[in-house]
Order: structure tokens, then C-alpha cells, then sequence
């Protein structure tokens, strides 16, 4: 194979680990504001206030 292959080769494996390792350090971040989370926690207490009250019907 001509050199020119091998260099070709070479970057198209080093793209792959690049973006396969981005993915890997933005895989577990979610930036949410603090409002938006503070909404979140309170719809989930609303959510949580509806089931035991539904559950205390029963």
C-alpha cells in the first residue's frame, strides 16, 4: 500500500477514537439550569403527592 493509503488510514482511525471519545466525556452531562431544576423537583413532588394520595384512596 502507498504511503499516501497508510496516512489515510491512520487519520481515518484517529477520527474514530476522537469523536468515539467525545462521546465518551459528554455522555453523562446534562447541564440544566438551577430553575429548571427547581421546577423538576417540584412537578416531581406534585407527582409523588397525587400517587399517595391515590393510593390512600384505595
Amino acid at each position: 500500500m502507498p504511503v499516501i493509503g497508510w496516512i489515510f488510514v491512520f487519520f481515518a482511525i484517529l477520527t474514530l477514537f476522537g469523536v468515539l471519545y467525545k462521546v465518551y466525556i459528554t455522555a453523562y452531562k446534562m447541564p440544566i439550569s438551577k430553575d429548571k431544576m427547581r421546577l423538576i423537583k417540584a412537578r416531581q413532588a406534585e407527582l409523588e403527592a397525587q400517587e399517595k394520595q391515590e393510593n390512600d384512596r384505595d
